[in-house]
């Protein structure tokens, strides 16, 4: 396996406190999409590797058991519901955790 090393790409995210709610049906919905974008093992270990480091990864293909192409589509659910960020330069990628995104799929579950 190889280590990961950080990448500086990811501008740091507000740190400011979410006040949407996390009761009610808008709350609900939001919850379901994000805990569907966490609802497969490749995407909750792309999320932990991405949060076991300070700055962004560019070699997850490489830690990842599965192609290349697939790693992609799962990146795209994750970046599609919030929870992770990137940067593509060229043919280099990289990836971080959203820290926002992240607080908020954390303060959704914690109300349940």
């Amino acid at each position: 396996m190889t280590d990961l090393l950080p990448i500086a790409c990811c501008p740091t995210a507000a740190n400011a406190p979410d006040l949407r709610p996390i009761e009610g049906e808008d709350a609900d919905v939001e919850l379901a999409a994000l805990t569907k974008a966490v609802g497969h093992p490749v995407r909750v270990r792309i999320l932990r590797l991405l949060g076991g480091n300070d700055g962004c990864v560019g070699e997850l293909v490489e830690l990842l058991p599965v192609a290349q192409s697939t790693v992609s589509q799962h990146l795209k659910i994750l970046k599609d519901a919030g929870l992770v960020r990137g940067e593509v330069d060229g043919p280099r990628s990289s990836y971080c955790l959203d820290p926002r995104g992240v607080r908020r799929l954390r303060a959704l579950t914690a109300a349940l």
